[in-house]
This record gives C-alpha cells, sequence and structure tokens, in this order.
C-alpha cells in the first residue's frame, strides 16, 4: 500500500470513528431516547 493511500484510509478511519461517537453522545443527549452501541449494552443498564 503507498503512503498516501494509507493516510488517506487512516483519516477516513478517525473520521468514522469520531462520526459514529457524536451519533453516540446525540442519541444520548437527546430526550426520551436511549443509546444503544450496537452489542446491546444500553445507558439504562449501567
Amino acid at each position: 500500500m503507498k503512503p498516501v493511500k494509507a493516510a488517506l484510509l487512516t483519516i477516513a478511519m478517525i473520521s468514522a470513528i469520531i462520526v459514529g461517537g457524536f451519533g453516540i453522545y446525540a442519541a444520548d443527549a437527546a430526550a426520551d431516547h436511549i443509546a444503544i452501541d450496537g452489542y446491546g449494552v444500553t445507558a439504562a443498564a449501567r
């Protein structure tokens, strides 16, 4: 893999992690909405 492709893939993956984290945060902050992280663990289970 060329360094440019590796750098672009790294940027894309980090961006996806940030967007996913923001989505979970926004859903958790919304009124009357329980955030689910994809593994079946909810904020109510803590």
